[in-house]
C-alpha cells in the first residue's frame, strides 16, 4: 500500500469520479477531492459533510449531519437544499450512493442497534430521494445501515449493516423500490463500515474492528484482505485500477472526542 494524502480530520464517504476521488472531511466541514499524486483541493465547505453522489448532469449532492437533508452544489457555487428528510429520517443520516438517473438512496442509522440477526428492534431505513427531492422510505428495520452500492448494472442495491456484521441486498424496481431483502454476505468476525464494488462484482469491506479492508463475493467468502494494523479503516472506494482506503488514527475514543485524524492510502488491484 502506499499512502496517498494525512493531515485530515476524519476522512470519510469516498468516491471515484473522472481522474480523482472525492470524499468528505466530516470534522472539518469540507467536501475535498485528491488526484493520483496527492494533490488535494477543498471543493465546498459544508457543516458536517457524509455521503456524496452525483446528478446525471455532474451537480454534488451532499448528505449533511448537521441536519437531516441532503445538499446540492449548484454551478455557481451555492449550496442549497436538494431534500428535506426531517419527516422520514429515523436517528443520523449517514452514506449514500446515487444511481445512473439521479435517484439517491441515504442511509438513516436508527435511534438503536442491535447484534442479534434480523434483530426485531433495529428501526434504521432507507431513503430514496427523487432527482427532483421527492422522497420516500424504501427499505426498513435495519441495523445501523451504513456503506451502500449498486452491483448487477444497478439491479441489486446492497448495504452495510455494521452492528450486526452483515451485507444485506434487495432488488430494485426500474421506479427505484426496493425488495427481496436477503443476506448477501455475513461478514463476522468482521464488519463494514463503508464499502465499494469492484467491477468485478465484488464487493471491499472496510472492518474498523479488525483493522482491514477484505474483499468478499455473495454468499460471504472473503477472497482478498489488506491490513492496516494501528488504523481503523472506516471507508473505500475503487477506481481506476486502485483500492482507496480512508482510516481513521486514535482510535474510537478520538473520534467521539473530535480528535482523531485521517489518512488515505492506495491498493493497487490486480488486473
Amino acid at each position: 500500500m502506499k499512502p496517498l494524502l494525512d493531515g485530515l480530520r476524519f476522512a470519510e464517504s469516498p468516491r471515484w469520479r473522472g481522474d480523482r476521488l472525492w470524499f468528505s472531511d466530516i470534522f472539518a466541514d469540507r467536501v475535498m477531492t485528491v488526484d493520483g499524486s496527492g494533490r488535494a483541493e477543498v471543493v465546498v465547505d459544508v457543516a458536517r459533510p457524509s455521503g456524496l453522489g452525483f446528478l446525471p448532469d455532474g451537480r454534488l449532492l451532499i448528505v449533511t449531519l448537521a441536519e437531516p437533508s441532503v445538499l446540492r452544489l449548484e454551478p455557481t457555487g451555492d449550496v442549497v437544499v436538494h431534500a428535506d428528510l426531517s419527516g422520514l429520517a429515523v436517528g443520523g443520516l449517514n452514506d449514500m450512493v446515487v444511481d445512473a438517473q439521479g435517484r439517491a438512496y441515504v442511509g438513516s442509522m436508527g435511534t438503536h442497534a442491535s447484534t442479534a440477526p434480523r434483530p426485531v428492534d433495529a428501526d434504521g431505513v432507507v431513503i430514496l430521494v427523487e432527482p427532483d427531492g421527492r422522497a420516500r422510505v424504501v427499505a426498513d428495520r435495519l441495523d445501523a445501515p451504513n456503506g451502500p452500492v449498486l452491483l448487477d448494472d444497478g439491479r441489486t442495491y446492497v448495504v452495510a449493516e455494521f452492528p450486526a456484521q452483515r451485507l444485506t441486498a434487495f432488488d430494485r424496481a426500474p421506479d427505484g423500490s426496493l425488495s427481496g431483502r436477503r443476506l448477501w454476505a455475513d461478514l463476522a468476525p468482521a464488519s463494514a463500515d463503508g464499502i465499494a464494488a469492484d467491477p468485478a462484482g465484488g464487493i471491499w469491506c472496510a472492518s474498523p474492528w479488525t483493522s482491514d479492508c477484505r474483499r468478499v463475493v455473495e454468499g460471504g467468502e472473503v477472497v482478498d484482505v489488506v491490513d492496516f494494523s494501528g488504523r481503523m479503516p472506516l471507508a473505500c472506494a475503487v477506481g481506476g485500477g486502485t483500492l482507496f482506503v480512508l482510516s481513521c488514527l486514535g482510535g474510537a475514543e478520538a473520534i467521539a472526542a473530535r480528535t482523531c485524524t485521517s489518512v488515505i492510502e492506495t491498493v493497487r488491484l490486480a488486473r
